[in-house]
């Protein structure tokens, strides 16, 4: 095995120790971070809500679907549906949303599960999170779309591609989930116990951050790490069940079976060394690598990535 394979299987298996605890700040560090952002990073108050960005619910089959969302329906755009990585929400989506918002309507919606949505009765596949989200875009009135997701969101996007092609005009992935047997096999162990108790969530996320900072979200200001961070608070005792749909999945036998148009972004994250492992399997698309872009990229090269999408989504 590579050293940069061996590095990317190490910071994924980091990635989901950290997420799949659902980790939250606790209060000494909340208070430490929301002190300042770091210099260049948020543009605002992490309190205040974006120029154009609003939120309502829509429905699902496991209950309610909280979403943001920006821009006006009749703009002549395609909507563009944008799903995020687990176990976050559609906040990660907060500076995207605004930028895109300007020439069409952006809606991030949280996966069942995750952020301000209801909670399936049991752990879902991505196949039942797909369904939920044409339940979400039948409630809110969205015939047809361009998908957007950001890992287990891209799973989500493209089992939406494959088996709704008539729902889905153009498909965008932030790196390829293409896990091998090693990789689910060491995963598993650790997200896959018992649900952790609040005092264990806390303890490793303060760990964590006195070990790494923000890891490789040090695209992300600080004061937005702290929301997105307590954000993931919210479902902690359930917020593996995004994993486990992600590692149940297998995107080789999806691929190929699109024939949408697709994009995949390949930024430095803990996905970089595998998202390439998609390249054989693609029918129309390509992939786009993002070189020192790491997680918070959407916060951070927010008109950056909006050229590079908006000119696929022109093609």
């Amino acid at each position: 095995m590579s050293t940069a394979l061996r590095f990317s299987r190490r910071k994924t298996l980091q990635h989901a120790v950290l997420f799949g605890a659902a980790a939250s700040l606790s209060g000494t560090l909340i208070a430490k971070t929301l002190r300042a952002a770091e210099a260049g990073g948020a543009r605002t108050s992490p309190d205040t809500p974006l120029a154009g960005v609003r939120k309502a619910y829509g429905d699902g089959p496991f209950g309610q679907i909280h979403y943001r969302y920006a821009g006006d329906r009749a703009l002549k755009e395609v909507p563009l549906l944008c799903l995020h990585a687990s176990p976050l929400s559609g906040i990660v989506y907060d500076y995207w949303l605004a930028e895109m918002g300007k020439d069409r309507f952006a809606v991030a919606p949280d996966t069942p599960g995750y952020g301000g949505s209801d909670t399936p009765p049991t752990p879902p596949l991505i196949e039942d999170l797909a369904d939920a989200m044409i339940g979400f875009m039948d409630s809110v009135g969205l015939p047809t779309v361009d998908v957007m997701g950001y890992h287990t969101g891209s799973l989500i996007s493209a089992d939406l591609a494959m088996r709704y092609p008539g729902r889905i005009r153009k498909v965008v992935m932030i790196s390829a989930p293409i896990f091998d047997a090693a990789i689910i096999e060491e995963y598993s162990g650790r997200i896959y116990d018992p649900p952790p108790a609040l005092a264990d969530v806390l303890a490793s996320t303060a760990e964590g951050l006195r070990k790494n900072s923000r890891g490789m979200f040090r695209d992300m200001a600080e004061e937005r790490y702290a929301n997105v961070s307590i954000e993931r608070l919210r479902h902690f005792r359930t917020s593996n069940w995004g994993f486990r749909a992600a590692f149940a999945y297998d995107l080789t036998k999806t691929l190929p079976e699109i024939e949408q148009p697709i994009l995949i972004l390949n930024p430095e994250d803990d996905l970089w060394e595998l998202t390439p492992r998609a390249k054989p399997y693609l029918n129309n698309g390509r992939i786009h690598d993002l070189p020192g872009w790491t997680h918070g990229h959407l916060d951070r090269h927010t008109e950056a990535m909006a050229a590079i999408v908006r000119a696929f989504l022109a093609e």
